[in-house]
């Protein structure tokens, strides 16, 4: 069962992070193992969106039900697809450097050959998601403003 929960500091403001890290429907666009996602509802509160995931000779849908509580989280509720389960949560909190994110996903497949495939390359993964996520901050809204450093990180997997 893979799991990661990490915590970094990006200069940025939380509304910033969250609105970016809400805007579901262009993941395809920046996430690497994203291939599709299209938002099928979506309120000030909450979104049902299904997304296509693609790594190797693998490509597997879901749907998911995403709650948003600007600016302070956003938690995903796994509602339908090639899961056991999908726990996500993402934490936005202001500090004297911008914003503290704290990010936490835990999933397993119901297929053990795709939870064999993703528990090699789950790490990296992992990586190259949160480094996206920071590529689009600044695409987004240009270099960081708020502190000295564009991030400080520490994981915990």
């Amino acid at each position: 069962m893979p799991k990661h929960a990490e915590k970094r500091v990006l200069a940025y403001r939380p509304e910033q992070i969250f609105d970016l890290v809400a805007d579901v429907g262009h993941y395809p666009e920046f996430l690497p193992w994203c291939v599709a996602a299209k938002v099928r509802s979506r309120t000030a509160t909450e979104l049902v969106a299904d997304l296509t995931v693609g790594f190797g000779p693998f490509r597997e849908s879901f749907t998911s039900r995403v709650t948003l509580d600007r600016p302070t989280f956003i938690t995903v509720q796994y509602e339908r697809g090639p899961f056991r389960y999908l726990k996500n949560i993402w934490k936005f909190t202001p500090n004297e450097k911008g914003c503290l994110v704290e990010f936490f996903v835990d999933f397993e497949f119901r297929s053990k050959i795709l939870q064999a495939a993703i528990g090699v390359v789950f790490g990296e993964a992992v990586r190259l998601m949160v480094s996206a996520f920071l590529r689009r901050a600044k695409d987004v809204y240009g270099p960081p403003q708020i502190g000295q450093t564009p991030s400080e990180e520490h994981s915990i997997t």
